[in-house]
């Protein structure tokens, strides 16, 4: 399965790619995990270095983020199980708002996408923007992006997007009135349809 997740922070991403790591884990599918779009890298990065990320300039930043962006293509064709939270999308909403206004090239988030495999899957996530302010301030994250005040404008430039991919296999789910446990529950009855044969048919074999 490769799979694009988009949504705006604290919509449920990095909780339904855990879920999913684990369930890969327990049924001998090790999916490649990316989640690492945002400004800084939370994954492989000391604090230190982390500071240091965020007080490059910003077309130092816009020329990273463009770089890992095709970098990663290489990625989800070279891996038949992925999860790319973010992504090029992701990148598209935050990288010219957020990371470096002012110094961002033309749009690339369609052109990314006729480079990926056919197999693969958008799924955006939403949650009310009540339900995003609440879970920022119940959870804040180190590096916050989105401010309090975005989550409308935010919410709907992602559905934007989710609107006009190019990616033919998509999915929406609203995660508000989700826990950890119902969110992996609906997306593996959701994305039935949208998968392709060789992972339906890997799906009725484990079960």
């Amino acid at each position: 399965m490769r799979l694009v997740l988009i949504g705006t922070e604290y919509a449920g991403k990095t909780t339904l790619c855990d879920a999913l790591m684990a369930w890969g884990n327990s049924k001998g599918i090790l999916f490649h995990l990316d989640d690492h779009f945002t400004i800084p890298d939370k994954y492989f990065l000391s604090p230190e270095d982390q500071t240091s990320m965020m007080n490059l300039a910003p077309i130092i930043k816009e020329r990273f983020q463009r770089f890992q962006i095709y970098y990663h293509i290489g990625v989800a064709n070279d891996y038949e199980d992925c999860l790319l939270a973010g992504f090029h999308i992701e990148e598209a909403i935050y990288g010219g708002r957020y990371h470096y206004p002012g110094f961002g090239w033309a749009p690339y988030q369609r052109k990314i996408e006729t480079e990926l495999p056919e197999d693969t899957i958008l799924l955006l996530l939403s949650a009310r923007p009540e339900v995003i302010r609440r879970r920022m301030e119940e959870a804040p994250h180190d590096y916050p992006v989105v401010k309090p005040e975005d989550v409308e404008t935010i919410n709907a430039e992602v559905h934007a997007e989710y609107v006009h991919t190019w990616i033919h296999r998509k999915l929406h789910i609203d995660t508000s009135d989700l826990t950890p446990e119902g969110l992996f529950e609906t997306f593996m009855q959701k994305v039935k349809p949208c998968l392709s044969e060789r992972d339906l048919l890997r799906l009725q074999a484990i079960g």
